[in-house]
């Protein structure tokens, strides 16, 4: 036994030397030549120039690109005041936190335009001023380079806006003066005035309602100074226009004659937004260049452009692992040196849990074919899907008054169905067809209208999708409940069949649904566009009711990863062998292996959303409903391997899983910058975000939550609240009763709709985080 020991500390001891070693070696390689200043005295310093107190010292930097650096440095990074000049003629002068701008500084471009106030991990974030090279200067409140929160614009033209902006548009409200005096004060939506608010001009007129994309849009009165107003519904179009003049005693008679397009025509038409300046390249895109070692002679070590380390031919062995200084990450500058594979695993065993094949390579799901089968002549469902698209044309091309948002309670009546009948031959109202004879029942025809509307759905685009040329594909599986799911040619709309409980229910909840999701526009739950039924004449009388959704994930980038998230464990991980799993397959709770991040002001939305939409589901004794998740992960090598953040080279080939586009880092500030491209960036759609990986431990089969690995991925990330039709009714009382007899009462799904909500939110908070 003593000989034993004697050996693990030996062992230990060799360990210990060659660490110390490696480090000796690490220093003398990262060490720096500094030009010492006058006021400094060098009691800190060794004879290479190289600070072994452990203290921040001034130093002096030309680094081999020719960027220059003067202030405080420590540990190999700047830390504390510092002035950074880049080639390109950028340059930071401020506070500094290792290597990364954090605190107050000023950065400034070759351009003139400038930004001074607060940094975080490299971006504008917090307070400050900035002024463009065109004159506009902003002060206010930013997040992550876009202004958000309160703020002043003043543009060079001589315009100014103050209020509220999100995401680098004006939102909320705010008052915007032209140079002519005019102003508007009022509500603000995606940097156009849009909601309630008041228009006044030089002269004294004022309109007050409702505005639409900049233009008066509803309910509103136009008033004139000497007392007369005009009251009524407003639109650009002259056939929705109508209201009622009211004139007061000192009226003139051409005021009799004054027509509201001349609002629209003449008075708004020198009343334009000024558009915001576009910045070539944002402070958390600018990297931090490598500079020469002490050793090592003519041939320092560079990084390319990804982070990776070429290393000159004087060195005897490369670096396992370099990254490139970033402002916008954690910086991490470590080596393998001459450590051997066991310490290297030492350190991964100490980093991870143990027991785990944490060491491999994450990679992609094999590609899936396209969902669906499609349904040809022939298809068992073929007349079916038939009579819906004749069904759905019928509804959506059927003319109908123009209706307000504001529907009417008579609506929402589970009586206000309307039927039609479809003979082979046609009728008055209806085209002749091939298929046999049925009947067609559109359920709340108006509220379904309404919603589309609000949903902004062209009805044309709606009808070419699911009644075009091309024929619906249906899932190859029903679902757990036994529905059949159809899928559009083009991926937007998705048809479920239902039961008639379910359409009980959402006849049941529409009225709160539909002031839900009209009061809410970033909510999560499933958009609903219309439900129907289709009921065949003759012996069978067959009734098939039907909902249609929008789908999640109709996206341009390939969906890698789908996770159907209900926050239980009994029964929820996927029984599929890992060789018939593909990028298609719903992977369930325990397939989790991720923390997904967003960025601040985003998850600050979604925990606030997410509250809102349980509290609305509980209230309406919903349960059972899931968080759908897809991930489209930014970079895969051509293996099909996941490659972390910051590792990709440019010299690598690209995937075969790579015909979708992706985001780099670069592309997401740019993307972040451009409002053009905020339009396809929405809660649950499109978020560039990242996540981390996670290992679950070995003594703990259902842990639902796995523990961090600190192993990045870019990703864009699509989710949403799904399955929202299940009330808890007696079925799923008594398999609540049933199911608490042999197992967990916590870790089942058939729970009470309030501790659903619960357990779900304390779920969804501890794997979606904020992104720090």
């Amino acid at each position: 036994m003593s000989k034993e020991c004697g050996g693990v500390v030996k062992a230990w001891e060799a360990t210990i030397r060659k660490t110390q070693a490696a480090k000796r070696r690490a220093n003398s390689i990262f060490g720096t030549i500094s030009i010492a200043h006058a006021d400094d005295d060098g009691d800190n310093n060794d004879n290479n120039g190289t600070n072994i107190a452990g203290e921040p010292y001034h130093t002096d930097k030309v680094l081999p690109n020719g960027d220059y650096y003067t202030g405080q440095w420590y540990d190999n990074f700047p830390h504390g005041q510092g002035k950074y000049l880049w080639t390109d003629g950028c340059m930071y002068v401020g506070e500094w936190y290792k290597g990364k701008t954090m605190g107050k500084g000023r950065f400034s471009w070759p351009s003139g335009a400038t930004y001074e106030g607060e940094f975080k991990s490299g971006y504008m974030d917090g307070t400050g001023t900035y002024t463009g090279s065109n004159g506009d200067t902003y002060r206010g409140q930013w997040v992550m380079n876009l202004k958000h929160g309160h703020g002043i614009k003043n543009y060079a033209n001589g315009d100014w806006y103050e209020g509220e902006w999100r995401r680098g548009l004006q939102e909320g409200h705010g008052r915007y003066q032209w140079k002519n005096g005019k102003h508007y004060i009022g509500e603000w939506k995606n940097g156009t005035i849009c909601g309630k608010g008041s228009f006044i001009w030089t002269n004294g007129n004022r309109y007050d309602g409702y505005w639409e994309n900049g233009v008066p849009k509803g309910d509103g009165t136009y008033k004139w100074p000497d007392g007369s107003f005009y009251v009524g519904n407003w639109s650009n179009d002259p056939n929705e226009q109508n209201g009622t003049y009211y004139p007061s005693g000192s009226s003139s008679e051409a005021s009799l004659e004054w027509d509201p397009q001349s609002v629209y025509n003449d008075d708004l038409g020198d009343c334009r937004i000024c558009p915001g300046e576009r910045v070539s390249v944002l402070p958390s895109q600018k990297k931090l260049a490598m500079w020469n070692s002490s050793k090592g002679g003519d041939n320092p070590r560079r990084m390319s452009v990804d982070g990776r380390v070429s290393v000159g031919v004087g060195l005897e062995r490369p670096y396992g692992r370099m990254h490139m200084w970033e402002s916008d990450s954690e910086v991490v500058c470590d080596s393998g040196g001459d450590l051997d594979d066991d310490l290297f695993d030492l350190s991964l065993d100490d980093r991870f849990p143990k027991g785990r094949a944490h060491g491999l390579p994450m990679r992609v799901p094999r590609a899936g074919k396209k969902q669906g089968d499609t349904i040809c002549k022939g298809h068992k469902n073929y007349e079916l899907m038939l009579n819906l698209q004749l069904g759905i044309r019928h509804s959506v091309g059927r003319p109908a008054p123009a209706a307000s948002l504001d529907l009417k309670a008579s609506a929402f009546d589970p009586k206000e169905k309307v039927w039609t009948r479809f003979p082979p031959g046609g009728t008055k109202y209806t085209p002749p067809h091939q298929s046999s004879e049925f009947k067609w029942k559109d359920y709340c025809p108006l509220v379904f209208r309404t919603l589309r509307k609000l949903f902004k759905v062209d009805p044309a685009d709606y009808m070419l999708s699911i009644c075009g040329n091309d024929a619906l594909r249906e899932l190859s599986s029903p679902g757990k409940s036994g529905s059949f799911f159809y899928l559009t040619n083009d991926d937007r709309y998705m048809i479920k069949t239902m039961k008639k409980s379910e359409v009980k229910v959402l006849i049941r909840m529409l009225s709160a649904y539909y002031n839900h999701v009209r009061a809410f526009e970033n909510t999560l739950v499933t958009k609903f566009y219309g439900l129907h039924c289709v009921k065949l004449t003759g012996p069978i009388q067959k009734k098939v009711r039907f909902i249609i959704m929008g789908n999640l994930f109709c996206s341009e980038y390939r969906i890698h990863r789908r996770f159907d998230l209900k926050g239980s464990s009994l029964g929820r991980i996927t029984e599929k062998p890992e060789d018939e799993i593909d990028e298609n397959t719903i992977l369930k709770d325990l397939d989790l292996n991720f923390i997904l991040k967003l960025q601040r002001s985003w998850f600050q939305e979604f925990c606030r959303q997410v509250d809102r939409d349980c509290e609305f589901l509980e209230q309406e004794r919903i349960m059972d409903y899931s968080l759908l998740v897809g991930l489209h992960f930014r970079d895969v090598s051509a293996t099909g391997d996941l490659i972390p953040s910051g590792a990709r080279t440019p010299t690598e080939p690209e995937s075969e899983a790579t015909d979708a586009p992706r985001l780099s880092r670069v592309d997401t500030d740019q993307l972040l910058l451009d409002p053009s491209k905020w339009a396809s960036i929405r809660l649950g759609a499109n978020m560039p975000a990242r996540v981390e990986r996670t290992v679950r431990r070995n003594d703990c089969e259902l842990q639902l939550v796995g523990e961090p690995t600190g192993e990045f991925y870019d990703v864009v990330m699509f989710f949403g609240i799904i399955d929202i039709l299940q009330d808890y009714d007696i079925s799923k009382k008594l398999e609540h009763a049933y199911k608490s007899i042999q197992y967990d009462p916590t870790s089942i799904s058939a729970v009470d709709p309030k501790q659903y909500s619960k357990r779900f939110r304390d779920f969804v908070f501890k794997i979606l985080a904020e992104d720090s």
